[in-house]
């Protein structure tokens, strides 16, 4: 049987090319893998693809910050970091969310600032917890209406959380245990929220938050923790009330 060709691909401290910057590997490339299947089976070989925009599918984290950094310098807009990273899952759940329903701003390329010498959303910042949806069916049931500012954060764990009307304006954090079904239906959260704050050149910081060059400054939270199982809800009054 035919062997995927392999390749060296090593990436060079500085131009001297003496040295690495990191360790290096044998590589294949997955575009050879429809090129080897013709070469085995022939007229048998039943190839084809699927293909999704990048905001959908794929923003790696496997750059450290200052690679990142230059890169962003040489005009890169796709610097592979882990804050680039965590922007770009923003901005899918920002779309998300949209898509379902939801007024939420969605971040164009015009719109990324520079935090830690890399371009990120200016928000809102959201995350989907995998508990709380996975597929498109799941999301379309889950958001009715809603909406939220672009200084928004929203983080949502559980999978009966389900969202019938919402105004953020600040942070609001959701985690329901298994088994509780939490409808928010006309809750309004207005609070200084969450801001990104750059970390200093230099600073001594835990790996975690060097690796992005800024950390989350947590100001003020609206944060339900709903740990028994049964149906609740949450609104106007931001009371939340078991059914």
């Amino acid at each position: 049987t035919e062997r995927f060709g392999e390749f060296v691909n090593p990436k060079y401290k500085d131009d001297t090319r003496t040295v690495f910057k990191k360790p290096t590997r044998l590589e294949c490339m997955m575009q050879d893998i429809p090129k080897l299947y013709q070469k085995e089976m022939g007229d048998q070989a039943n190839i084809g693809f699927t293909m999704f925009d990048r905001w959908f599918t794929f923003s790696p984290a496997k750059n450290d910050l200052e690679s990142g950094k230059e890169a962003v310098q040489k005009g890169s807009t796709a610097p592979g970091t882990m804050s680039s990273a965590e922007s770009d899952k923003y901005i899918q759940n920002q779309r998300k969310l949209k898509y379902a329903g939801m007024d939420v701003p969605v971040t164009t390329e015009n719109d990324l600032v520079t935090v830690g010498g890399i371009p990120v959303t200016p928000g809102p910042r959201i995350y989907l917890g995998s508990s709380f949806t996975i597929t498109q069916e799941e999301l379309l049931s889950k958001i009715v209406s809603g909406k939220m500012t672009k200084r928004s954060s929203l983080v949502l764990n559980g999978n009966g959380i389900i969202i019938k009307d919402m105004d953020l304006d600040g942070a609001l954090v959701i985690n329901a245990c298994d088994g509780a079904d939490v409808i928010i239906d006309g809750l309004e959260v207005k609070n200084n929220g969450w801001k990104l704050v750059e970390v200093p050149d230099g600073e001594d910081v835990p790996e975690t938050i060097s690796i992005r060059g800024y950390t989350m400054d947590k100001i003020e939270t609206a944060e339900y923790n709903v740990e028994t199982p049964g149906k609740y809800i949450i609104g106007k009054d931001g009371v939340c009330k078991k059914l």
